[in-house]
C-alpha cells in the first residue's frame, strides 16, 4: 500500500472546532449515513478542503475512513498531499481495470484515514461513475470503512454529482457564503433531491468571521440547513 502526506491537515483552533462540530452533526444523522457525497454549486468554492477536513475529523475520532476523490474532471485533492517518487494509481485506471483496488488505496500520515486518487481524467466520467463496476466497489468499500467521503464534482457545472449521490446514503452541499445566488442554490438542490439522496445539510464556507452576528465558522450553518427542511415536512 502506497503512503502519502496529508499536508492540509493543519488548521486552527477555530476551524479545528467548527469540523468537529460538523462531524458530530453528521454522527447524529445516524449509523446509516455512511457514505457520504460532498458538493457544491460551482468550483473553488472550497468543497475539497471541507471533505479532506471533514475526513481527517472522523478519523482522528477513532472512525476507520476512506477519503475518495470522485472528481475525475478536475480534481484537487493530489495538491493537498505529498507522495513519494513511486507511481500512484487512482480510481480512473480501477474503473479501466489497469489496477486492483489494493492497489489504488493509498494510507496516509493521518491514523485511520486512508486515500484513493481520482486518477487520470478519462474521455467519459460520467459513464464510469454511472457503471456497476463503480457501484459495486462503494457496496463492497462500505463494508470495509466506517466512513467514506466522496468529493464529487460541482452540480452546478457537470452531472457526475447526482451520479455519485444515488448510491450514497446522504450528502453535503458546500456553498460559498456571499457568491452563490438563492436561486442558483435552489437549483442544485433540487438537482441533489432528484437523485434520491437525502441532504444532510449545508457548509457555509469562507464565511467573513469580522461580520456581525458570526456565530459557528461551519458547524452552525450546517445545522441551520436540516432544520428547515424538517419544518417543511
Amino acid at each position: 500500500m502506497n503512503q502519502v502526506t496529508i499536508t492540509d491537515d493543519k488548521i486552527d483552533d477555530r476551524r479545528s472546532e467548527a469540523f468537529k462540530s460538523l462531524r458530530t452533526n453528521l454522527q447524529f444523522c445516524g449509523e446509516d449515513k455512511k457514505v457520504i457525497a460532498i458538493t457544491s454549486c460551482t468550483p473553488n468554492e472550497g468543497k475539497s478542503s471541507v471533505s479532506m477536513q471533514l475526513a481527517v475529523s472522523l478519523a482522528d475520532s477513532g472512525k476507520h475512513v476512506l477519503m475518495l476523490d470522485a472528481d475525475l474532471r478536475n480534481s484537487s485533492i493530489l495538491g493537498k498531499t505529498k507522495v513519494g517518487k513511486t507511481a500512484i494509481m487512482g480510481l480512473t485506471h480501477f474503473l479501466a481495470g489497469q489496477s486492483t483496488i489494493q492497489e489504488i488505496i493509498c494510507s496516509t500520515n493521518v491514523k485511520n484515514l486512508h486515500l484513493i486518487y481520482s486518477g487520470p481524467f478519462p474521455p467519459n466520467p460520467a459513464e464510469q461513475l454511472a457503471g456497476k463496476k463503480f457501484k459495486s466497489t462503494i457496496e463492497a468499500l462500505r463494508k470495509v470503512y466506517d466512513y467514506i467521503i466522496i468529493d464529487t464534482p460541482p452540480l452546478g457545472s457537470v452531472i457526475d454529482g447526482a451520479i455519485i449521490a444515488e448510491i450514497c446514503d446522504g450528502s453535503i452541499l458546500v456553498i460559498e457564503s456571499g457568491v452563490i445566488r438563492y436561486r442558483f442554490a435552489q437549483e442544485i438542490k433540487e438537482q441533489l433531491e432528484k437523485s434520491n439522496c437525502p441532504i444532510l445539510g449545508v457548509v457555509l464556507n469562507k464565511y467573513d468571521i469580522q461580520r456581525p452576528g458570526y456565530g459557528s465558522y461551519y458547524g452552525e450553518h450546517y445545522g441551520h440547513y436540516e432544520k428547515r427542511q424538517e419544518n417543511k415536512r
